[in-house]
This record gives structure tokens, sequence and C-alpha cells, in this order.
């Protein structure tokens, strides 16, 4: 996309401009997150739509890893194996 412009009013207000709007799924009454960078500033919409694509994104992230259920039973075998060596089985 190409670069688009607005003012900053002399309230501190900025109008988004209606192709980012829409694109982003920004409607009235959208909470918009701000960050600064450096002396770059990074706004984030928390819409549902943006919310999605992050789970989206996550999905599948830990996909090939070692499954957590498999981690934690096999510390608690470990942990029975230690129980009964110390009470002498």
């Amino acid at each position: 996309m190409d670069k688009l412009y607005a003012t900053v009013s002399s309230k501190g207000q900025l109008v988004i401009p209606a192709a980012l709007r829409t694109s982003l799924g920004i409607e009235a009454g959208t909470r918009i997150a701000f960050f600064q960078d450096g002396m770059r500033m990074i706004l984030e919409p928390e819409t549902v739509a943006a919310k999605m694509r992050l789970i989206d994104e996550l999905c599948g992230i830990t996909a090939g890893g070692p499954s957590g259920t498999e981690m934690l039973l096999e510390d608690r075998r470990r942990e029975r194996a230690m129980e009964l060596a110390k009470d002498g089985w």
C-alpha cells in the first residue's frame, strides 16, 4: 500500500484514511492501541477481525513440538517412580 497522510488537529485528533479503516475493519468505537518504537508510532486496532487474524497467525505455531500433555505425564511418571523408590518399591 502506498503512503497515506493525515494531519493532526489542534486537539491532537487524527483521521485514519478510509482505505486503512476498511482494510483493518476499524469502525466507530474501535479501540486503538498506541506503541512507540524509537521515533515511530505503531497503531494497533483491537477489532474482532484483528484478534481473529492474530489467532490464525498463532494457530499451529507449536505444531511438531512436544505435546504439553505428554510432557506433564512424563514428569508425573518420574515423580511417581521417585515416590515408589523412596517407599522401597
